[in-house]
């Protein structure tokens, strides 16, 4: 029989995909591509080139094997092709930044990894994207505006979806359903509470009398991501649904400063959350009985 073994390097792009949502799993990461491909297919090719960028820097620097296949220096790549193949017009300059942002966004994450290994350590999220996708936009010319979308059932009732694709700068629910089948396959808890948390946002953003960002699900995909990264690191309901609240709060703020949120509310939600479930921890054990305290691994 032929051999079907996914190659290495395949295995690692397919994974910096799914880790887009928190995920190492290479048919997520599968899935995600196909959302690009069949609803944004003019930013397919700066998706893959940020990809592959990360992956071959890491691998030129000689960087941890498992974090390469992991896809952990691949998906901020990703996220900066993608968001320079929508924001800049095509021109020949064009795929040498965006191998260069791949690259470098390789490296950021390196040097994040490096300081951060620990478990009371802030993990990076999409920082490096985010970092350089602010440098990188400051060059963009104003985006155009979008088309408004008629307020119906049916779009109201695929909202959830279409935040889930505004992760990857997809307003398609198409590409929401392909990404949530994706997250299905890969944890049913964390397509539950991606979803919660997309809707969870539009809601806000109807109250807020904002149908421009209910409709297209800008309102939703960072209280998903908070949710997802949340509830992957406790069982306990209260951090997931705390950072959905939290993302949902941020996010006017960055528009009221003139900055393209992009991620950022999804990264300061979960970085406060952790910060003040160590405090909590902390503090119960600071608390507790002296007998209790002297037994306790980490007080000795």
């Amino acid at each position: 029989m032929p051999n079907t073994h996914c190659p290495d390097w395949a295995t690692a792009l397919l994974n910096g995909f799914s880790q887009i949502f928190l995920q190492r799993h290479p048919l997520c990461g599968l899935l995600c591509l196909l959302a690009i491909l069949l609803t944004a297919p003019a930013l397919f090719g700066g998706a893959l080139l940020g990809g592959v960028a990360g992956l071959l820097a890491a691998q030129r620097r000689g960087y941890a094997k498992a974090d390469r296949q992991a896809g952990l220096f691949s998906y901020n790549g990703i996220l900066l092709g993608l968001l320079l193949s929508l924001a800049l017009p095509w021109s020949v300059l064009l795929p040498p930044l965006i191998l260069a942002a791949g690259a470098l966004s390789a490296m950021l994450t390196q040097q994040w990894l490096k300081r951060t290994r620990g478990p009371r350590c802030l993990p990076a999220y999409t920082a490096p994207f985010v970092g350089l996708g602010w440098l990188l936009l400051g060059f963009a010319p104003p985006a155009p505006l979008s088309t408004m979308m008629e307020t119906t059932i049916p779009n109201l009732l695929f909202a959830p979806l279409s935040g889930l694709g505004q992760v990857m700068f997809l307003e398609h629910p198409l590409a929401g359903a392909l990404i949530a089948i994706g997250l299905l396959i890969a944890s049913r808890r964390a397509v539950a509470w991606a979803l919660l948390g997309s809707a969870a946002g539009l809601v806000f953003a109807w109250l807020h009398h904002d149908n421009a960002s209910v409709l297209s699900g800008l309102g939703g995909y960072n209280p998903a991501l908070a949710a997802l990264a949340l509830s992957q690191r406790t069982p306990r309901p209260w951090q997931p649904l705390l950072g959905i609240l939290l993302a949902v709060v941020l996010t006017p703020g960055f528009t009221a400063l003139g900055v393209a949120s992009l991620t950022a509310p999804f990264i300061l939600a979960c970085w406060l959350v952790q910060a003040t479930a160590r405090l909590w921890h902390q503090t119960s054990l600071d608390s507790a009985p002296c007998a209790l305290r002297g037994n306790h691994p980490r007080l000795r």
